[in-house]
């Protein structure tokens, strides 16, 4: 008496075949963030990341308050542009605050 499996086999070349695409999908995508390093971002689109209006990065712009580039006339802010507006907009509450002391 021969038994016959009770579901089929999948065929293991067909399973590592599809887990290799994934692979190369997954290190594609990676490769694609590293354009992010060198693209930059109107002042729009700017914004959009910071959380503030395109007249705020505007104006900043002009008051040489953030940095960026300059691309022919085109202000432009870079990834690291932005990570800077961030950081430095950053604050850290008083030793003596109210809230300081409670914790």
């Amino acid at each position: 008496m021969t038994r016959k499996p009770l579901a089929p086999v999948a065929d293991q070349s067909n399973l590592d075949l599809t887990i290799l695409e994934q692979l190369v999908r997954a290190i594609e995508a990676l490769k694609g963030d590293a354009d992010a390093e060198i693209r930059t971002y109107s002042p729009a689109d700017a914004a959009s990341f910071i959380g503030k209006s395109e007249n705020w990065v505007t104006e900043q712009i002009q008051l040489g308050a953030i940095p960026f580039t300059r691309i022919g006339k085109t202000p432009r802010l870079t990834a690291e542009h932005i990570r800077w507006v961030i950081k430095n907009g950053e604050v850290m509450p008083h030793q003596y605050s109210p809230r300081a002391l409670a914790a």
